[in-house]
């Protein structure tokens, strides 16, 4: 799939820009992969693709206890959408393939 392999994303945040290594596989509709930020890995979950669209979500521990929903496309080697921090709202999102 085109979303399979390892990701470089950018993450506009509250705190700033923070950057993220995603890894990402497709089997049938259902992503599957890892996401490592400041140190810190964890299992994405309830990961869906259709197309060029891709959903998943990670808990985080820092700064705080979060969970983040990604929404986004895929195009050829570039990655970008929106990540939902709960109630602090939605912010974009861009990476290439690493």
């Amino acid at each position: 799939m085109a979303v399979d392999g390892n990701w470089n994303l950018t993450m506009t945040t509250p705190m700033g820009e923070r950057n993220s290594t995603l890894s990402l596989k497709a089997a049938g509709g259902t992503l599957t992969g890892a996401q490592v930020a400041e140190g810190n890995s964890a299992e994405i979950f309830d990961g869906t693709v259709s197309g060029d669209n891709v959903s998943w979500k990670v808990s985080i521990d820092k700064p705080m206890p979060l969970t983040l929903e990604f929404t986004g496309t895929v195009s050829g080697d570039n990655i970008s959408g929106e990540m939902g921090i709960g109630p602090m709202g939605s912010f974009p999102f861009t990476g290439a393939r690493a």
